[in-house]
């Protein structure tokens, strides 16, 4: 629906432009009545809509180490999202993740709060280099892309439980787009297992210099979305934050935004 046509609606709802509802007479000012909370309703299923599809980063005062302790200073305030979708818009409350996301002026930051039930991670980990086809294990994800223009191009981030690491360079257009895991980065990540709460925390700190040619500032945008896979197979669960509805995560026509906003004063 257009912005104007949303607009619209909202005026109607208050009020602001005249129907034939408003003819005088008690039939139909029930009908204006009706009607205004019918668009009222309408407009707030509207754009509660379209802020789902919105996540807000804040301005952090300066960068620290990947921390995974949601309680520190860095991590308080609001903004946070949650995977709790299959592919194809199934609720998966039991995998509800937190997501958190900070930005300086050189780094974007995200904190990944997991409840699991079973965790399926690579034997022999090594989290000094980066892990090839480490979306076979748990994993998060991050995809996301600066360019709204060619929505094919995006980049990747993951993070194991037990702290590997992959990026990728994407490039939907090329026949083996897994290739880009060559491409490097130079994120750092820190993760934490808590096995007695059976929660596991991922932190991702990525250069900006990675995403675009730019400085960020105060409300630059980017494409996004957010996933977790869960458990060992048979059980293995795809959890996401915009539902793909398709068999694969890299669906970038379902992506949502990512907005930098300022922090405290």
């Amino acid at each position: 629906m257009g912005d104007a046509l949303l607009e619209r609606l909202v005026e109607m709802a208050s009020g602001q432009v005249r129907t034939k509802a408003e003819l005088p007479g008690r039939g139909a000012r029930m009908r204006g009545g009706v009607i205004a909370c019918v668009l009222v309703l309408v407009a707030a299923q509207i754009l509660t809509a379209a802020d789902s599809a919105v996540m807000e980063s804040t301005k952090a005062q300066e960068d620290v180490a990947p921390s995974t302790d949601p309680a520190i200073p860095f991590w308080r305030g609001d903004g946070a999202v949650y995977t709790d979708k299959a592919r194809y818009g199934q609720s998966q409350p039991r995998y509800r993740t937190e997501i958190l996301s900070r930005w300086t002026e050189k780094n974007l930051y995200f904190l990944f709060v997991r409840p699991y039930e079973a965790l399926n991670l690579k034997p022999s980990p090594d989290s000094s280099s980066e892990t090839y086809q480490l979306w076979d294990w748990d994993v998060a994800e991050v995809f996301i892309g600066s360019d709204f223009q060619d929505i094919r191009r995006y980049k990747e981030f993951e993070i194991s439980p037990q702290g590997e690491w992959v990026d990728l360079d994407i490039d939907l257009s090329q026949p083996h787009h897994e290739d880009g895991w060559k491409w490097n980065s130079g994120f750092t990540v820190a993760a934490h297992i808590d096995p007695a709460a059976k929660i596991w925390y991922g932190v991702m700190r990525i250069p900006f210099s990675a995403l675009q040619n730019h400085a960020p500032s105060v409300g630059d945008k980017f494409r996004i979305n957010l996933f977790r896979s869960q458990g060992p197979p048979p059980n293995r669960t795809e959890v996401v934050w915009r539902p793909t509805m398709s068999h694969t995560f890299h669906a970038p026509e379902k992506f949502g935004v990512l907005r930098l906003i300022a922090g405290p004063k």
